[in-house]
């Protein structure tokens, strides 16, 4: 027998599956580069879109010309930054789920146990933080929207306070080690 949605409790692995779907949502936010527009605006990326003939490419090519057109986004921002960065968020996220799964896959028997799982939850924490402030240096060197970024802090944010509670909960496994 199922319980009514709105009856239900927060699973005990929430901070789990919240941290699988940040995870794919900011890999999906680097494989489209951040939302930064990197398409190159040219006569050469008409013509291979849309086939032009040689004698249509040419009054296109005097537009191109005329208006500036010409000038691709991609010299705003180098390819190698993006690329640097995308390659330090996927380090990030990695290093979250492995702190994760290894802070859970530690049952505290005894004090040194319970201490290597909390450093665990913290690096795990600090993994989210790292995050937040690589997305506020995204916001501050490329031009994206930051409005389109809120998703994604808040879903770190979320990630964080989940990881805090779970945290918490161990107080329970304290007490009973200490007695």
């Amino acid at each position: 027998m199922s319980v009514v949605k709105s009856k239900r409790s927060m699973s005990s692995l929430e901070f789990f599956h919240n941290a699988i779907l940040l995870r794919k949502d900011i890999t999906k936010l680097l494989m489209r580069d951040f939302g930064v527009k990197t398409f190159h605006r040219n006569i050469h990326f008409v013509a291979d879109v849309h086939d032009f003939e040689k004698e249509d490419a040419e009054v296109v090519q005097q537009i191109f010309d005329k208006y500036d057109l010409d000038r691709c986004f991609v010299d705003e921002f180098p390819m190698w930054l993006l690329d640097k960065e995308r390659i330090y968020f996927m380090d990030i996220l990695r290093s979250l789920f492995k702190n994760i799964v290894k802070a859970n896959s530690i049952y505290p028997v005894n004090m040194n146990e319970y201490y290597e799982r909390r450093n665990y939850q913290n690096s795990a924490i600090g993994d989210c933080e790292d995050l937040l402030q690589e997305m506020q240096y995204i916001l501050t060197i490329m031009p994206v929207n930051a409005e389109k970024y809120m998703k994604y802090v808040e879903m770190i944010e979320k990630e964080i306070a989940l990881l805090k509670g779970w945290r918490k909960s161990d107080n329970k496994i304290v007490a009973r080690l200490k007695k």
